[in-house]
């Protein structure tokens, strides 16, 4: 995959914090070297947060976003108060950016606190400097500039582009598992639900890493699978499905030929497979009355037999025998209150970065809510998991906890 085209979710993502005029806007202009946001010298412009994907060498592809002033007042001025705080939750670093002709405030105090508890590495930035009559050098992580004068901001995006994450570890989605000349078959049903003249993004992210291993791939759909395995000369290391399709897949594939999902690759990437796990085994515990929130990372067209709203409640319903309650939310609107559900069960995320989807596993255990994804609880409610998790036996053995 070219940078221009790294997903959302791979992209280290930068966020632009502080209070109204404060000058994030003309900065992350500057910054981009871009007119990406509106800038005005209306208090409030900014009412959204505002995306943009760039390079940064040589930190690499990035997720800028400018954010509304934390200081808004009144009934909207809160929601958007609230969207600017939400952007923390998929942040790998901020920004706060302070008028340096002014002290800084208690909005900006409260905000390198959010800072801290998050465990984010941040630049405090001193915007609007050309109006000071000596620009201070830099001291420590605080920087002047001017988006109007062109000062620092080269500089700025040295210091920022050079920045050591706080989460740095390298996580596969599955190339650790290969050696060199293996080859995976990857199964990926063509449907209505399937992008037309296109892969889903996790069967790309995939691809792309059986190749960094330097393995191959052989993609298939469910329905040529066993008449192609028939063919093959030897069989593949390992076997990767769609997880709507897990139940056929395990059927088709002899047993000794390894067999997972590209969500439970995914959930594994993103750091949160172990809690999933555990959580799938709530799906045997259900009662009457229970509800069950159905959360997707992205927003897309519901197809009439959508797998997230239809066939994941339907198999659900099927398996627990009991008259539950369903709710769904997709994109970035993820309920910070979970209180109402008994389980929650998320897609496979390829479009959230792995700080957010820790963030919302963090939300769902603090609030002591079980939180599994699509692959596992399709894998579980079909009586497979155990066999999807063998490429991961310290995963696996939790089956048995």
């Amino acid at each position: 995959m070219s940078v221009q085209a790294a997903a959302s979710g791979d992209r280290v993502h930068i966020g632009f914090f502080g209070c109204r005029n404060a000058g994030k806007s003309s900065l992350v202009n500057a910054f981009t070297n871009q007119q990406l946001s509106v800038v005005s010298d209306v208090q409030g412009t900014t009412t959204d947060p505002v995306k943009k994907a760039m390079e940064l060498l040589p930190m690499g592809p990035v997720m800028i976003i400018d954010t509304p002033g934390v200081d808004d007042e009144g009934a909207l001025g809160e929601q958007r108060v609230k969207k600017a705080k939400q952007v923390l939750n998929r942040c790998d670093i901020a920004i706060l950016v302070a008028d340096a002709t002014k002290p800084l405030r208690g909005a900006d105090e409260e905000l390198l606190q959010l800072f801290s508890e998050k465990e984010l590495p941040y630049v405090v930035v001193r915007s609007k400097c050309d109006l000071l009559e000596t620009v201070p050098e830099r001291d420590g992580n605080t920087l002047y500039v001017s988006a109007q004068a062109g000062i620092h901001i080269e500089a700025l995006k040295e210091l920022v582009g050079h920045m050591t994450l706080t989460d740095e570890k390298e996580r596969p989605i599955v190339r650790d598992l290969l050696n060199p000349s293996d080859w995976v078959v990857l199964v990926t049903p063509i449907d209505a639900a399937a992008p037309k003249g296109r892969m889903i993004l996790p069967q790309v992210q995939t691809m792309r890493d059986v190749l960094d291993a330097h393995a191959g791939c052989l993609v298939v759909q469910d329905t040529e699978l066993k008449g192609t395995l028939a063919k093959l000369n030897e069989p593949p290391k390992l076997v990767i499905t769609d997880s709507q399709a897990f139940a056929k897949v395990s059927a088709d594939i002899p047993k000794d030929i390894p067999l997972t999902s590209f969500s439970i690759l995914l959930a594994r990437h993103k750091g949160v497979l172990q809690e999933a796990v555990r959580g799938a085994a709530v799906l045997d515990t259900l009662h009457d009355g229970d509800k069950i929130l159905i959360s997707e990372g992205c927003t897309h067209h519901r197809q009439c037999d959508d797998i997230g709203t239809v066939k994941l409640p339907n198999w659900i319903q099927k398996h627990a025998g009991k008259k539950l309650e369903f709710a769904f939310s997709s994109g970035t609107e993820f309920p910070e209150e979970l209180s109402p559900y008994r389980l929650v069960i998320h897609c496979g995320a390829c479009m959230l970065n792995p700080r957010e989807m820790r963030y919302r596993q963090k939300c769902a255990a603090e609030q002591s809510i079980p939180m599994t994804n699509y692959g596992i609880a399709i894998a579980h409610l079909h009586g497979i998991l155990a066999r999807s998790l063998e490429p991961f036996p310290e995963i696996a053995q939790l089956l048995n906890c």
